[in-house]
């Protein structure tokens, strides 16, 4: 990424606002924008295979594999306004698993991209299955999107919800049904 364009672009957006780039609290804005934007679009400079780092592991298990609340951030890129929640993210091994971090690491590299919530949650799992060559995959994400809560339809409570399951979880009823009811029990605290 070029620092120097992007403050350059940054200092003229300021100025198509209707505000002075030069006051002192603007003063540094079009730099700090410009390092935001390289962090929060970080992972288009990243490859999967790095991400995982050969962690990947020989076990000889079928088992469900789950990792719930995983906390992800976002940018839609219909308004490059940010969206957050929570991705669950569950596969059955097939003779590999993951190191668990690195389940947490795909969903951050997928997110630190302009996105819509639908494909975020396709790219992991597919990443997931491609990876491991897990029997099943299945990933659902939550979220809210502040493009819908700070303008147009201003909608405060709105939580979106998407899922992507693959090979097992899509095929198999009582797998996927497993999965599902896995993820929402109660979490501690909650009665």
């Amino acid at each position: 990424m070029n620092h120097a364009r992007v403050e350059a672009l940054i200092r003229e957006l300021l100025v198509e606002l209707g505000e002075d780039p030069d006051r002192e609290g603007l003063l540094k804005t079009p730099a700090r924008v410009a390092r935001a934007f390289e962090f929060l679009t970080s992972g288009y400079r990243m490859d999967p295979e790095v991400v995982i780092n050969q962690a990947v592991f020989t076990q000889d298990t079928n088992n469900m594999i789950i990792v719930r609340d995983v906390e992800l951030y976002s940018m839609c890129e219909h308004h490059m306004l940010p969206f957050y929640g929570r991705a669950h993210v569950g596969y059955i091994a097939s003779g590999k698993v993951f190191g668990l971090s690195k389940i947490a690491r795909l969903v951050d590299m997928y997110a630190r991209r302009l996105q819509i919530q639908e494909r975020l949650t396709e790219q992991i799992a597919r990443a997931i299955m491609d990876n491991i060559g897990a029997e099943g995959v299945g990933v659902i994400i939550e979220a809210r999107h502040l493009c819908m809560m700070m303008r147009g339809v201003e909608k405060q409570n709105s939580m979106m919800t998407t899922s992507s399951v693959l090979g097992s979880f899509h095929d198999d009823p009582a797998t996927r049904a497993e999965f599902l009811t896995l993820v929402n029990r109660l979490r501690p605290g909650e009665m």
